[in-house]
């Protein structure tokens, strides 16, 4: 059986880095759109007996990269190919993984099923916002981290004074992860979800007073949830001097505009999505943004997988 790698359009660059790792180039494939927005995809390269990798994050239009990575699998499964997986380092509507109010949906039920209907034999998503989401999905989903690899990119950085802060408490086992990866300790911030893009601050844990915050977290939307944490860390008494290290930095909204206010001393992050064009421009944020690649770890994955090798220490601890 031979390895393809397979790139939908939401972030070609990681793709080609990705089959780079692995000494391929991409397999050739067509997507376009019709006028009236609609995808067309064509292989144009032989899939039939082939193991399949379609790398493809959902970041924003998350709808649309969704979409388009359901017709790149359907048109590998019409060609032949053995086995698809989907390598999707940014995963969509993790965050819907229950219902808080009786007429929601669960969107990562729903966005589950149609990989399943897609013919994807399994799934590879980098820190998910949610990994209670496994449980939806009816094929094998392997968690990978990029938690080791940001924590090696910020070590040379942080001070002796430093402190981990998670901004919410559904990243405390995150932030223990780079604490205990660090040696430092940990402070959490409290907040209360108003609406999509606003946060309400409820309280403190921990010493930050006259310490230089790392504050962590899977992913950043609009920085409201930075935004709230990095005040009431100021107001806390903590130093003027804040590296926010997150795995997914989406920046939409107005993301930018609030980060432009904070006295960050740099945003860490990884290129699961690709990263908006304003953020190309380092005046833009007027902070330094630092985007590590993920091909190491989803090329290793795929090698493994292709093998049927364990994945060992890539995989997200439980």
């Amino acid at each position: 059986m031979t390895l393809k790698v397979v790139a939908g359009t939401a972030h070609p660059v990681l793709a080609s880095a990705v089959a780079e790792h692995l000494g391929l180039t991409l397999a050739a494939c067509l997507v376009e759109r019709f006028p009236d927005g609609e995808v067309q995809v064509e292989l144009r390269e032989d899939v039939r007996g082939a193991d399949v990798y379609v790398v493809q994050p959902t970041g924003p239009p998350a709808g649309e990269h969704l979409l388009e990575l359901l017709l790149l699998a359907d048109a590998c499964r019409r060609a032949g190919c053995a086995r698809i997986t989907a390598v999707v380092p940014y995963f969509a509507y993790a965050r819907q993984d229950r219902r808080v109010r009786g007429g929601e949906p669960v969107g990562a039920r729903l966005v589950a099923d149609l990989f399943g209907a897609g013919g994807f034999a399994r799934v590879v998503a980098v820190d998910l916002h949610s990994a209670a989401i496994e449980g939806c999905f009816g094929m094998p989903l392997e968690h990978l981290s990029a938690v080791p690899l940001l924590a090696d990119a910020v070590r040379s950085t942080v001070s002796g004074n430093a402190v981990v802060v998670t901004p919410d408490l559904g990243a405390v086992k995150l932030a223990e992860r780079y604490a205990r990866l660090l040696g430092l300790p940990l402070a959490i911030v409290y907040k209360q979800r108003v609406s999509g893009s606003e946060v309400r601050v409820r309280g403190l844990v921990g010493e930050v007073r006259g310490r230089a915050p790392l504050v962590v977290d899977d992913m950043i939307s609009t920085a409201g949830t930075v935004a709230a944490a990095t005040t009431t860390l100021l107001d806390a008494g903590c130093l003027p001097e804040i590296t926010v290290v997150a795995s997914h930095a989406l920046l939409v909204g107005p993301a930018i505009e609030r980060l432009r206010t904070l006295p960050l001393r740099a945003l860490v992050t990884t290129d699961s999505v690709a990263m908006p064009v304003s953020v190309a421009v380092p005046a833009a944020v007027a902070v330094p943004v630092r985007a590590m690649s993920l091909a190491g770890l989803l090329g290793d994955a795929i090698r493994r997988l292709f093998a049927d090798q364990p994945l060992g220490d890539l995989v997200a601890p439980g």
